[in-house]
């Protein structure tokens, strides 16, 4: 049985991802939860997959820094556009006057108050601007795909998780059948040896496999409790919570859905990393032409309007024009090769990019076929185990009527009864194997 914890805590953990968070964490996020949970929650496969997507707080960030990416977009995109500023000064000189000499006659001049009334306009344009609005745009696509691959990877683990639950339960089911079966031979045996009509070894060695029989199911019900808790943290609901899984492992885990999911056409450019590195590259072209436009210039057009008042007097004179244009040009000359190395920079990425991607698609159709064979290969075991999951129970029924009818011995029922404990931690094997090759095969295919 420690091996089926092993196995099931592995395989949660190594398709956790992002969502691999701190239990507690998750704990106490959920009793801050304003939403008030139902004490039982009755739940279909695609039920739980749909209450994850909504309400994990990592899927949420994600789908956050989509908006943010079109916020600083647009930040750039108004940064080449016209900027207007206004300002309103107002100076009071107290009364001051002065006089002027001029071609030997004194003039005086008085200070009236000023209030002056300005405008501006300007509007600043180079083509690092552009580019960088290009480059906003290829990181909201990127952005996208990695929300997407957030939510396909959050759906496969509550599958996994969600199966877990289901194939340690009918596990447990089965023991608890078991353990009925060979109590009652105990008390059989138990009987014949007061009677005389048995050794008290025979007894001793049932007593043994009942006590080995319910330690193993004891583990299992903590076992079902760790996958529930873990399950829970999935769905971020509280941990009081009681979940009713609806569905059952034969139907999540049948043929149909397996030949279904095996008859999918692969189409390269739908798989998430391919789009991914696809954008990568065309950021890294982007990068390069941005890096380039460091030769060019900067055009900026400015505009300016501006207006006094003057208050209890009119000024001798007024050397301030209302309007003003203004067109500037500014080139950049020389960096002493800071320029051209960032040109290079830029450029090796680039070809990085084209090589990763290169390498990266060209083993995408090798994935296919052996996640495909995954699937097939885990499906048929899955059939397998859990035929001879079937066959051993019916071998422990049969050795029990014998028994009972002195054709077996108690070596034989131990025997038959291990045997099944083996089968059925096989059968449990099976099952996350199986849900792991169809999670892993849908979020190649982005299903």
């Amino acid at each position: 049985m420690k091996k089926i914890v092993m196995l099931l805590f592995s395989t949660l953990l190594m398709s956790g991802g992002i969502y691999a968070e701190d239990h507690v964490m998750a704990a106490a996020r959920t009793n801050r939860s304003s939403v008030q949970t139902p004490k039982v929650l009755q739940l279909s496969l695609q039920e739980a997959q749909n209450h994850a997507v909504e309400s994990n707080r990592s899927l949420k960030n994600a789908s956050l820094a989509v908006q943010e990416a079109y916020a600083q977009r647009w930040q750039t995109i108004a940064s080449m556009l016209p900027q207007v500023d206004g300002s309103y000064a107002y100076s009071n000189y107290c009364g001051y006057s002065a006089t002027l000499s001029m071609g030997g006659m004194e003039v005086p001049v008085s200070m009236p108050n000023v209030g002056a009334l300005g405008v501006t306009a300007s509007m600043g344009l180079n083509g690092q601007g552009i580019v960088g609005a290009l480059l906003n745009n290829i990181a909201i696509d990127m952005k996208k795909i990695a929300l997407e691959q957030s939510e396909s990877e959050l759906r496969g683990n509550v599958m996994s998780s969600y199966v877990s639950v289901l194939a340690l339960q009918s596990i447990t089911e089965l023991l608890d059948s078991t353990l009925l079966n060979i109590q009652g031979l105990e008390q059989m045996t138990q009987s014949a040896v007061d009677a005389g009509a048995a050794e008290q070894t025979s007894a001793d060695q049932i007593r043994v496999r009942v006590n080995t029989l319910k330690n193993s199911i004891n583990q299992q019900k903590r076992d079902i409790e760790l996958a529930f808790t873990s399950l829970k943290v999935l769905l971020d609901v509280p941990v009081e919570t009681e979940l009713v899984l609806t569905d059952k492992i034969d139907g999540v885990l049948s043929a149909d859905k397996v030949l279904s999911l095996l008859g999918e056409n692969f189409i390269v450019e739908n798989n998430l990393n391919y789009q991914l590195l696809s954008k990568n590259v065309e950021l890294a072209k982007r990068n390069v032409h941005m890096a380039g436009w460091a030769y060019g210039p900067t055009v900026g057009v400015g505009y300016q309007y501006s207006k006094k008042d003057y208050f209890g007097g009119k000024a001798g004179f007024n050397m301030t024009p209302p309007n003003a244009l203004s067109v500037q040009v500014s080139m950049p000359l020389w960096s002493s090769g800071k320029r051209a190395a960032g040109v290079v920079e830029k450029k090796i990425a680039l070809e990085e990019a084209r090589n990763t991607f290169a390498e990266t698609a060209n083993n995408l159709g090798i994935q296919n076929e052996q996640l495909r064979y995954n699937l097939q290969n885990g499906y048929e075991t899955y059939m397998n185990e859990k035929d001879n999951m079937a066959v051993t129970q019916r071998v422990f029924e049969s050795t029990t009527n014998k028994f009972n009818q002195g054709a077996a011995s108690n070596l034989d029922l131990v025997n038959a009864s291990n045997d099944l404990i083996t089968a059925q931690s096989s059968y449990v094997q099976a099952v996350l194997t199986l849900v792991n090759a169809q999670v892993e095969l849908e979020k190649f295919l982005n299903l």
